[in-house]
């Protein structure tokens, strides 16, 4: 676990929370003698691979992260890759560069470095493909194909019985899982924006309630008059499991009695995410 490579880079995204915790001395502390003995651990080399982070979006305009690993206990250097070209094939073959752009999109405070031009129209089963390469040779390929719509259902909420600060809400999101199919969700609710972390965010399986009615909730955690985004993706399984891989490795993140946990990327010849994104989201305000 001491050599796992992270990545750095503008995004705050799920690569871009994953933080060295370790060091590289380590110290063996006997209590019962009184001892102490150093340890010296030789951390072995890796070669900086391209870290590419996608979502695309329907009726948005295609945006790519493209950064590089660097050695765990390295330091978080923000300097991104030169001479990387993007290209974006859409469902119908036709191949679109991205123009090289850094900056920061405020609706989802995720950071970027290459933008298309011109919205994309992305539906239930069309599938994208990307390819990121740079002067030294580095490719990184990877296709999507956009998930089903799952309606939302309903979304409720309940106060408790108490009074004053205690009185705290509930939230719950109910929807219909598709029988014919195995489904993932990831579940979020924000409060004032999206553009935040999320307040409550968890991934499940339809493995047990496959076909049958489904509902996503929080605990008692939200007060009179928070504005709130409730959020259901519909998920791939390579997203799926994505997620949890980076879950696991920030876990076992500086952890010296867990298992090392890889990131279980999407693409091929790097690290990283590239899926399509579909999603039902509603805001309330709880009165």
């Amino acid at each position: 676990m001491m050599s796992f490579p992270y990545s750095v880079g503008l995004s705050s995204s799920p690569l871009m929370r994953l933080r060295p915790a370790a060091l590289l001395t380590g110290s063996l502390l006997l209590a019962s003698c009184g001892l102490q003995k150093d340890i010296d651990v030789a951390l072995p080399n890796y070669p900086a691979q391209l870290v590419v982070e996608s979502y695309l979006e329907n009726n948005r305009l295609p945006r790519v992260s493209v950064t590089e690993s660097v050695p765990y206990l390295s330091a978080p250097d923000a300097e991104l890759p030169k001479g990387v070209k993007v290209i974006l094939t859409m469902p119908n073959g036709r191949r679109d560069t991205l123009a090289y752009a850094p900056a920061v999109n405020p609706n989802t405070n995720k950071g970027y470095t290459h933008t298309g031009r011109t919205r994309i129209t992305a539906r239930p089963g069309d599938t994208f493909r990307l390819e990121v390469y740079d002067t030294q040779g580095r490719r990184v390929t990877a296709s999507a194909t956009m998930p089903a719509t799952v309606p939302l259902d309903n979304v409720e909420y309940k106060f408790n019985d108490l009074s004053g600060a205690q009185r705290k809400a509930y939230v719950l999101a109910s929807f219909r899982d598709p029988a014919a199919t195995v489904d993932f969700y990831r579940y979020q609710v924000h409060k004032r924006s999206v553009a935040t972390d999320p307040e409550v965010e968890y991934t499940v399986e339809d493995r047990l309630s496959n076909g049958q009615p489904l509902s996503l909730g929080t605990s008692y955690q939200f007060s009179p008059n928070d504005t709130i985004f409730v959020t259901m993706y519909h998920l791939d399984r390579p997203y799926f499991q994505f997620l949890q891989s980076v879950d696991d490795a920030r876990n076992a993140n500086g952890n010296p009695f867990a298992q090392p946990s890889a990131i279980r990327s999407t693409v091929e010849g790097g690290i990283g995410i590239f899926t399509i994104l579909n999603y039902q989201r509603q805001r309330i305000i709880l009165k």
